[in-house]
């Protein structure tokens, strides 16, 4: 039999150190990211209150890939039914609708003066809009941007969130500390909830039975009954370390199992995981500061921070509950949605 010459044995043996190299390389990406969550493909469009821009994330390098021009002011996002972008600029008093397969605007529509947050009615043809300095909610036609009703609320209004059956709008008043409960078919205030101080943002659990508010100034949760509109608990929080007044809860987002929320502490700098039936905080998380909107991925596997004062996006790994990634981003960046 003829004997392997000392080249061939040579070439074969690189060859086994090549593939020995890539797969220790490949189990090192999934430790860092979290398992799984490292193989996830798409992107995060952040963005950002002075740059007048989304900030593009690669969702499997956690590096940024560009930018996307856009109105003055983007504050607000997230996708409409069809998988667009829907960003809204305070200073241009519009919303900007953006193709993420071209990555271009596809129009532009007007959302009445001040606009800050917004949400979409379950079929996306009403966007429900909060007009901070007049103090109302706007219900804007999104095909025409036909105004079609303002509602007057507190002052300062600011979250927006519509029931799953979009027969209720819930618009929170920072200066009034209020909730206040809409009928979207008649336009009409059906009750004022009185919540903690200066309430920002909501979520709705999955079967609908609960409100979960966030008091920038309180720094709780208010968890609101949809059957009777009535404040049932309130969830505080406190941080090791933090003064009280540094707790500033602002963005939250649950699970889609409604077992877990993820509430953003603001100026304290940590993320809290929350278990929902107890009420009680099972994870602290230290990310960038100020941190302001949380956002999970489609495997809820990793949760996006958004750091309105580091100008970052810190990732974190939801299993080890552990930051993998600080990714620098616009100047002052306010919100994420992620397109896989």
């Amino acid at each position: 039999m003829r004997q392997p010459s000392f080249l061939s044995l040579r070439r074969a043996s690189v060859r086994t150190a090549c593939r020995h190299s890539a797969l220790v390389a490949a189990f090192a990406l999934l430790l860092a990211g979290g398992g799984s969550a490292a193989l996830a493909q798409g992107t995060a469009y952040v963005s950002s209150e002075k740059d007048s821009a989304l900030t593009m994330i690669d969702l499997a390098t956690l590096a940024v890939k560009g930018t996307i021009a856009t109105c003055k002011r983007a504050r607000h996002i997230q996708l409409t039914p069809e998988r667009q972008i829907m960003v809204a600029c305070t200073d241009s008093n519009q919303a900007d609708l953006i193709d993420p397969a071209t990555g271009k605007s596809v129009r532009r529509i007007p959302l009445g003066d001040e606009p800050e947050a917004f949400d979409l009615s379950p079929d996306g043809k009403v966007i429900y809009v909060s007009n901070e300095d007049a103090g109302e909610a706007s219900f804007i036609d999104a095909a025409s941007g036909k105004k079609l009703r303002s509602v007057k609320v507190g002052a300062e209004p600011e979250g927006v969130k519509v029931s799953a059956d979009g027969k209720t709008l819930y618009v929170t008043s920072e200066v009034a500390s209020l909730v206040h409960v809409i009928d979207t078919a008649s336009g009409k205030v059906v009750k004022n909830i009185r919540v903690g101080k200066r309430p920002r943002r909501m979520a709705i659990t999955p079967d609908g039975k609960e409100l979960w508010v966030t008091n920038e100034l309180g720094a709780s949760v208010s968890i609101v009954s949809t059957a009777t509109n009535e404040v049932i608990d309130t969830l505080k929080f406190e941080v090791k370390g933090a003064r009280a007044e540094d707790i500033t809860p602002v963005g939250i987002q649950m699970t889609s199992d409604g077992k877990r929320a993820f509430v953003g502490l603001g100026r304290a700098n940590h993320v809290a995981f929350v278990d929902v039936a107890s009420r009680k905080v099972g994870s602290l998380v230290l990310v960038g500061k100020r941190a302001w909107n949380v956002t999970l991925d489609k495997a809820q596997a990793r949760l996006y921070v958004v750091n309105g004062l580091s100008d970052d996006v810190t990732v974190v790994d939801v299993a080890g509950a552990k930051a993998v990634k600080s990714v620098p981003v616009g100047r002052v960046p306010y919100g994420l949605v992620i397109v896989e």
